[in-house]
């Protein structure tokens, strides 16, 4: 699972600065003229304008009483609704004044296809998460779950990278192929694989030590040709299975 706080996904932070509570939870004074007119209880009129729809357990405590002291409401006063059907009508006054619409569907479809699209070069899913919420904001969508997001980023990812894995096997010759699922084999009294001796230490700076490399270099071209198969793949791709089989072998 992705972790939200590496995502552009609106959120409530743990930990929110004096800065931020100016930033972002100070509401303007023609916001809080609409939201005196439109509601009928100190309690609606503080939930209006909490800048988002989260359950009341979720709101720290240090954002609701800077709002409330914003608008100068008695400290008992809490974010609260009296119905349902008032919080569902809040939030359609909400999508109309900032003019988003709300369509499941399409938001789901149109992070899907732009999730897909962009796993061509990316790979890592908070970047996918990222690029699908700029689009869906471009658009006017209102955002969908972040579990929703998070499943779809992956999915996506995992077909994109299977179409991939399925070209770049396409484009191997059958020998390749053979030398390539045979490297796993353990081999040698050492119980050692050929995989193994793929990440061989060049060694110190020798006569010796340079023809043994030579050597291994000449073994590893036997393998095949990874330019070839790694034709119409995006860099970006390439790159994030580097760092990936990097961060494994120092683990």
């Amino acid at each position: 699972m992705t972790s939200i706080e590496r995502t552009a996904y609106p959120r409530f932070k743990r930990l929110i600065t004096a800065r931020e509570l100016h930033v972002f939870f100070t509401p303007g004074e023609e916001e809080r003229v609409w939201a005196e007119e439109v509601t009928g209880s100190d309690e609606h009129q503080l939930a209006l304008l909490m800048g988002c729809f989260p359950k009341q357990d979720e709101v720290p405590d240090q954002v609701v009483e800077f709002v409330r002291r914003i608008l100068d409401l008695p400290e008992s006063t809490l974010p609260v609704y009296a119905s349902g059907r008032t919080a569902e009508r809040h939030r359609a006054w909400v999508r109309e004044r900032c003019q988003v619409r709300y369509d499941g569907p399409a938001a789901r479809a149109l992070a899907e296809e732009t999730m897909r699209i962009e796993a061509a070069s990316k790979n890592n899913p908070a970047d996918l998460i990222n690029i699908a919420l700029e689009k869906l904001v471009e658009v006017g969508l209102e955002i969908p779950r972040f579990s929703t997001l998070d499943t779809m980023a992956s999915m996506a990812r995992a077909q994109v990278n299977e179409e991939i894995l399925a070209g770049i096997r396409d484009r191997m010759t059958e020998e390749e192929r053979r030398r390539l699922l045979g490297l796993p084999d353990v081999i040698g009294l050492d119980r050692k694989t050929l995989f193994n001796a793929l990440k061989r230490n060049p060694g110190r700076a020798t006569w010796t030590n340079f023809r043994r490399l030579k050597g291994h270099l000449d073994w590893v071209d036997s393998l095949g040709d990874p330019g070839k198969w790694l034709e119409s793949v995006a860099s970006g791709k390439v790159a994030d299975a580097d760092r990936a089989d990097c961060r494994s072998g120092s683990t």
